[in-house]
Formats: structure tokens, C-alpha cells, sequence
């Protein structure tokens, strides 16, 4: 009787999978769930990474849904400085799995929100998205109303929607201990003032990022049934680290984290999937070669490696794509627009928000 290693594919063996290739010919990295239909409304949500995938979903005619869309009179270029068009809904950048459980949980009136804002120079900051408003909100009550359309928009985003993205990107995190709420960024950095006793770090373990990961879905699940996810792990290395340990390590074991929680997810849920663009940037057998020379900024090239994989594995498992071929990102109006004139023009990580990037000013 013949055993298990006689009759596998080429792609099972490092040999034929791997060595003997050119590595931008490697192929079948992925073996998809489900096919993505260009007329399913697919919301994406995360980190910084994620809105590589809204822009080129948009581009290639898929709904990528806008919930949240720029006010019509906003100019393009204010509408992204205010966070518009980025994701599915005017979060700022969602990096930890905590914290899409936080906003979901918030959305639904599943959890009471403290009341916690922070204030700066007369002027009023959301804590759960402290970037989102270059200079800040004139009044509580305008960050309340504007907190508030955007638990609209994520109410609206997951019962719409027919496939949902999430690119896990961060296990550090910083929080309020009496609380518990979990902040987007360290308070003091981009905005809030620091207090030792109040805030505190932590540094969610695979056991933390599981189970939230697992009521995230199970929430999902109540409020969209037929609700389809597709998780990716941001290829992007922490800017900083407050774990005591060299940045190079902490990423490895932040990365570590929820590559293994994705697989996990993957293994045990029929309706989630993972598709592997951490890999595909990240790997040593593509040699670094998407990465711009600060080895953290990936380059257009390898968006565009990543996304041509995405579809060609898409295709290679059910087909030419089906439904009817939309106009791109729906529901932005300019903001969509010029996401999409983003993509097509290839600029890179410059039209990606990344708060986090900005922790970078206190590099000594």
C-alpha cells in the first residue's frame, strides 16, 4: 500500500514547491474556501495593510463597500486627511484583535462605553481613534456624534456585507485599568496625556488574541449569518516596542501570534478563511525584495505581487470571477474615487494612514 508522501503535488515538497522556482513564479499558496464575488459587498478592517486590499478589490471592479462615506462637498485630499475611504468605516487603523472586539461590541450595544476623551490645547480627541481628526474635536458632544455615526456605519458594513476582512497586525497594546478600555495608541503619543497609574501595557498572548478572535466571530455570526471571513496577518514590522525587547524579536513574536491564531481560526471555522500575504512579503525566499530600503515599507511591487496572487489563486480554484462587475469601491463617492486613482497610480505606502508610524518621532 502506497503511503501518503507518494501520490502528494509538487507544491507539498520543498524541492519542487520552492527551490527549483523562480520565487515570483511560485504559485498555489493558497487553496481559497470560497469563491469572492465581484458583486458580494466586502468590507475590510485593520491594520495599515488592509488598505492595500480595499484599493485593489476596488480597482479590479469587486464592491469594496465604503459604509462611511466622505461628506460630498469634502474635497479628495481633505476626505483622506480625515480618515475617509481608508476602511469600511472611519476607525483609523483597528491593529489588535481586542480591539475590533471593542468596536463591534460598541456597535451592537454590547458593552458601555466609559466616556473616556481626551483633551489637548481646548481641543477634544477620541481615544479609540485619536487620528482620526487632524485637529482634534471642538467639543465632547461633536466626538460623541461623530463616534456615533461611525458604530452606525459598522452596524450597517457587517449586515450588508458578504465577506469581511480583517488584517490581524499588532499584540501590543496599551489599555485603561480601571476600565479595561483598550486605546488605539499609547496615550500622550499622538494625543491624551500619560498617566503610569491609569495606563497600563499588555502584550496579548496567542490564548488572548484566540478567544477574542473567537467572540469576534461568534458576534458576527449572531448579527450576519451568512457572513463570510477572510483573515490576513499585516507583513508590516512594529515601528516600537514597549515589551523591554529589541523591536526585530518583538515583531517576530507579535507576527508569530496571529499567524498562528489565523491558522488556528482557519482550521475550525468552514466560513473563515486566511490568505497568505504575510508570507508572500515576508518570506526569505522572496529575499526582502518588497520592502522599501527602511525593511518596513512595502513597496507597490509587492502590493501588486501579492494582489495578482489573490486573484490568480482565486481563479485557479472556481473560475473566472462571477457576478456582475461593479465600478469599484461603493458608497465613497470622491473618497472612493480617490482611492481608486491611488491604487492605479501605484504610490505606495505614502497614501497608506498608519498611526503607528508616528512613534517614530520619539526614536532617540
Amino acid at each position: 500500500m502506497a503511503h501518503p508522501y507518494e501520490n502528494l503535488p509538487a507544491t507539498a515538497y520543498w524541492k519542487t514547491g520552492v527551490a527549483e522556482k523562480n520565487p515570483l513564479q511560485l504559485s498555489g499558496l493558497w487553496t481559497p474556501k470560497y469563491q469572492v464575488p465581484m458583486d458580494a459587498p466586502i468590507v475590510t478592517a485593520g491594520s495599515c495593510f488592509a488598505q492595500h486590499i480595499g484599493r485593489a478589490l476596488g480597482a479590479r471592479g469587486y464592491q469594496w463597500f465604503d459604509a462611511e462615506p466622505a461628506p460630498a462637498w469634502l474635497a479628495p485630499e481633505d476626505a483622506q486627511a480625515y480618515n475617509y475611504g481608508i476602511f469600511s468605516f472611519r476607525t483609523g487603523n483597528i491593529y489588535t484583535a481586542r480591539t475590533l472586539l471593542q468596536w463591534l461590541r460598541l456597535a451592537f450595544d454590547e458593552m458601555q462605553d466609559p466616556g473616556e476623551w481626551w483633551h489637548h490645547k481646548g481641543r477634544v480627541y477620541d481615544p479609540l481613534r485619536p487620528a482620526i481628526e487632524p485637529e482634534g474635536f471642538e467639543s465632547e458632544a461633536e466626538a460623541r456624534a461623530s463616534r456615533e455615526a461611525t458604530l452606525a456605519a459598522i452596524r450597517r458594513a457587517v449586515e450588508r456585507a458578504g465577506i469581511f476582512v480583517f488584517t490581524l497586525g499588532l499584540t501590543e497594546s496599551w489599555r485603561n485599568a480601571e476600565s479595561g478600555l483598550e486605546y488605539a495608541m499609547c496615550p500622550g503619543t499622538l494625543a491624551g496625556t500619560f498617566d503610569p497609574e491609569v495606563h497600563v501595557f499588555h502584550n496579548h498572548r496567542h490564548s488572548d488574541v484566540l478567544a477574542d478572535m473567537e467572540t469576534t466571530l461568534a458576534l458576527l455570526k449572531v448579527k450576519a449569518p451568512e457572513l463570510k471571513v477572510l483573515l490576513t496577518v499585516s507583513p508590516v514590522p512594529l515601528t516600537a516596542t514597549a515589551s523591554g525587547d529589541h523591536v526585530l524579536t518583538a515583531t517576530s513574536y507579535s507576527k508569530s501570534v496571529l499567524r498562528g491564531v489565523a491558522g488556528e481560526l482557519t482550521q475550525v471555522h468552514d466560513h473563515v478563511d486566511y490568505f497568505p500575504s504575510y508570507e508572500i512579503i515576508t518570506h526569505p525566499v522572496f529575499r526582502g525584495m518588497f520592502y522599501a530600503p527602511n525593511q518596513r515599507s512595502v513597496v507597490p511591487e509587492g502590493v501588486e505581487v501579492v494582489m495578482s496572487k489573490f486573484f490568480a489563486d482565486q481563479e485557479a480554484a472556481f473560475g473566472p470571477a462571477k457576478g456582475r462587475r461593479g465600478k469599484g469601491a461603493k458608497g465613497g463617492g470622491k473618497a472612493a474615487r480617490k482611492l481608486r486613482t491611488a491604487w492605479k497610480e501605484a504610490r505606495g505606502d505614502e497614501d497608506v494612514k498608519c498611526e503607528e508610524e508616528m512613534l517614530n518621532a520619539f526614536a532617540r
